[in-house]
């Protein structure tokens, strides 16, 4: 059995405290193993990237104010490199979907969230994506006209429904830069659309919207052999 795939099965009988990831790589092999891994916490006991990392990767704060937080550092090369797709795919949480899995997601989430009816704003907001292609979050949203007071967060949440959709993934993350070269702050999401990342016939699978969904219940069902139907539902 898969290294973490038996983690997870076998949390209750772990101290998570340990954790069992130390390295960018082991956590695009997590992703890759597993399917679906929340970023942060899930609702589900141990079930997130964080929850997994070692001691010695978890965020620290130092006395002068700086941070260090690996996952957080590691969050793009695993988007670049590791063969998934990333945004805010879990209950309007980010999280990582392998490849592997991500036709049948697709497939349900387009199903579920019918694409935007012309001229509405979550359907300028992609067609603007598509027309350019790749966009900073904030270039999207001043692009779009959304400038004004409290329209941040209005942005904000409209993009988080897409993601939700499958309409708008992260393609990378973009830091800003200091006089000395050097990158800081929590970086700005590089967003896209699954078709231009991975292919439009990357997306696609055979199954019908309800065969896909029943296939991740049953894979996550025994991946995470504790939770309950609802937890995965919502996950789903």
């Amino acid at each position: 059995m898969n290294t973490f795939v038996e983690y997870f099965k076998n949390f209750q009988e772990r101290n998570w405290a340990e954790g069992c990831i130390h390295s960018c790589p082991e956590l695009m092999e997590c992703v890759r193993q597993v399917g679906f891994l929340p970023l942060l916490e899930s609702g589900i006991q141990g079930y997130s990237a964080e929850s997994l990392m070692a001691e010695e990767c978890r965020f620290t704060q130092f006395e002068d104010g700086t941070w260090e937080w690996p996952l957080w550092q590691w969050k793009g090369s695993v988007v670049r490199e590791g063969g998934c797709v990333y945004g805010k795919f879990f209950a309007g949480k980010a999280g990582f979907i392998s490849r592997e899995w991500w036709p049948d997601f697709y497939n349900w989430r387009r199903y579920k969230h019918p694409a935007p009816e012309e001229g509405t704003i979550e359907d300028v907001i992609l067609a603007t994506l598509r027309e350019h292609g790749s966009m900073i979050a904030r270039e999207l949203r001043a692009a779009c006209d959304f400038t004004g007071k409290n329209m941040r967060s209005r942005f904000d949440t409209i993009v988080g429904r897409l993601q939700m959709g499958a309409y708008i993934v992260t393609e990378d993350f973009v830091y800003p830069v200091d006089k000395h070269g050097r990158e800081y702050g929590f970086g700005w999401s590089q967003l896209t659309t699954p078709e231009r990342l991975l292919t439009r016939e990357a997306c696609m699978c055979d199954r019908t919207p309800e065969e896909s969904y029943q296939r991740m219940q049953e894979h996550l069902s025994r991946l995470l052999p504790v939770a309950t139907e609802k937890q995965i539902k919502r996950l789903l």
